[in-house]
C-alpha cells in the first residue's frame, strides 16, 4: 500500500471526529512513514512498519472518546441562584461605592509614593544648582575682591555638589525600589 492510499483510508475511518484531531493524527503518520524511509525502507515497507489501518482507527477514536469524556467530567460553571443575583443588585449601591473608595485609597497611596520619590529628586536638583551657582557665584566673588567671601561661598558649593552626588544614588535606588515593587505588584496581580 502507498504512503497516500493508507493517508486516504485513515482519512475515511476518521471522519467522524474534528477535523483538527484528524489533521494532526494525518500528519504525525505522515512523519513516522517518512522517517522510515529515509532509514532506507520502501514506500510500501514504510507503511507496512506503521500497523494495520483498522487498529490504528480504533485506537485513535478510543483515544479521542477518552479524551471528551474527560472534558465533559470537567464541572460546568455554577449558574447563580435567583435570590443570588437579586441580592446583588440590591446591594449594588454599597459595594459599588466601597469598591470605588477602596480603588481610591490604593490609587491616593500609589500617587503619595511617587510623590516622595519626585520631591528626592527635587531636592537632589537644588543641591545640584546650589553646587554650581556657589562654585560660580563664589568664583566672581573671590575674583572681583571679596577673596574671604568667596572661598567661604565656593566651600560651600562644593559640600552641595558632595550632598547631591550622596543623594543622587539614594534618589536612584529609591527609583529602583519603587519600580521594583510597583513591577511585583502588578504582576502578582494579574497573575
Amino acid at each position: 500500500m502507498t504512503k497516500l492510499n493508507f493517508l486516504f483510508e485513515l482519512h475515511e475511518r476518521l471522519s467522524d471526529l474534528p477535523q483538527n484531531e484528524v489533521e494532526e493524527r494525518l500528519t504525525f503518520y505522515i512523519e513516522t512513514i517518512e522517517d522510515r524511509m529515509e532509514e532506507g525502507l520502501s514506500e510500501e515497507d514504510a507503511v507496512a512498519a506503521v500497523g494495520s489501518i483498522d487498529e490504528i482507527a480504533a485506537q485513535i477514536i478510543s483515544e479521542i472518546s477518552s479524551a471528551a469524556a474527560k472534558e465533559e467530567v470537567k464541572p460546568k460553571r455554577k449558574q447563580r441562584k435567583a435570590w443570588e443575583i437579586v441580592l446583588l443588585v440590591l446591594g449594588s449601591p454599597l459595594w459599588i461605592v466601597l469598591l470605588i473608595a477602596a480603588f481610591a485609597v490604593v490609587l491616593s497611596l500609589y500617587i503619595s509614593l511617587w510623590a516622595v520619590i519626585i520631591s528626592l529628586w527635587a531636592v537632589f536638583a537644588a543641591f545640584a544648582g546650589c553646587a554650581f551657582g556657589g562654585i560660580v557665584g563664589g568664583a566672581c566673588l573671590a575674583l572681583g575682591g571679596y577673596g574671604h567671601t568667596g572661598i567661604a561661598i565656593i566651600g560651600a558649593g562644593f559640600v552641595c555638589a558632595g550632598l547631591a552626588i550622596f543623594l543622587f544614588y539614594c534618589c536612584k535606588a529609591a527609583t529602583k525600589g519603587t519600580l521594583r515593587t510597583t513591577k511585583k505588584i502588578f504582576h502578582k496581580k494579574e497573575a
